[in-house]
């Protein structure tokens, strides 16, 4: 019996992998509740170690909690820029880094750090894995979004703790992602920084390593590229 799926549903995986972008431009209108519901039980779906399930998906959608949130980034985009120099500082100021205010919805992904009990199965030797579990939930509802034809975009200029007071939670459960989420115009063909020229897509050559870090294999990463040509 093959597990495999079919080729169909393969492409279809690939192609929301690869056309998931970071979104900060949306539409005003609401994501219907079936297409939120589904969303989100992709993200419930995600793994995680030692089945902790640590995260839980705060909706926001009123906008006077939104306002306090933007204000936040406000603040803290005001110091990202000071960190950065001359052109490159330039060219900060011309991006858009958020949809707090005008998407539809907000999402605050949260990792309760002490769900299931101080000892958790996988967390024994790296405490810090239900934070990474948090994060395939992240991924889950991003590539879940896409899927249905919706926009997300990841707010990360805003301080940990000004999210926390802003939306009350407790000591034990820290923020992780902050997302909008909302319908969008288009889908960029690529990356928007990729295209503005402030990063560039790292080929796959450069970060695949064979064994151990300092080895290298050209006949191993010929085999590699083969198969990726033949896709």
């Amino acid at each position: 019996m093959s597990h495999e799926f079919s080729e169909s549903e393969k492409a279809g995986f690939y192609r929301a992998v690869f056309e998931r972008r970071d979104c900060r431009r949306f539409r005003p209108e609401p994501i219907p509740e079936p297409t939120l519901a589904r969303i989100l039980e992709a993200a419930h779906h995600a793994p995680s170690v030692g089945f902790m399930q640590p995260w839980d998906f705060i909706l926001i959608r009123d906008s006077l909690i939104r306002e306090k949130i933007h204000q936040a980034f406000l603040r803290a985009n005001d110091e990202a820029q000071e960190l950065f120099e001359g052109e490159r500082r330039r060219q900060y100021t011309t991006f858009k880094l958020e949809g707090i205010r005008e998407s539809p919805l907000n999402i605050c992904v949260t990792c309760q750090r002490d769900r299931f009990g101080p000892v958790v199965l996988g967390k024994t030797c790296q405490p810090e894995m239900d934070l990474y579990s948090t994060v395939c939930a992240v991924q889950n509802l991003w590539l879940a979004a896409r899927v249905e034809g919706i926009g997300v975009g990841w707010v990360s200029i805003v301080h940990a703790g000004e999210l926390s007071a802003i939306l009350g939670l407790p000591p034990q459960v820290v923020p992780v992602a902050y997302l909008c989420l909302g319908h969008v115009e288009k889908f960029a063909p690529e990356p928007e920084l990729q295209t503005a020229g402030w990063l560039p897509r790292l080929p796959l050559q450069d970060v695949v390593r064979f064994e151990n870090w300092e080895s290298s294999s050209q006949n191993e990463w010929q085999r590699l590229r083969q198969e990726l040509e033949n896709r």
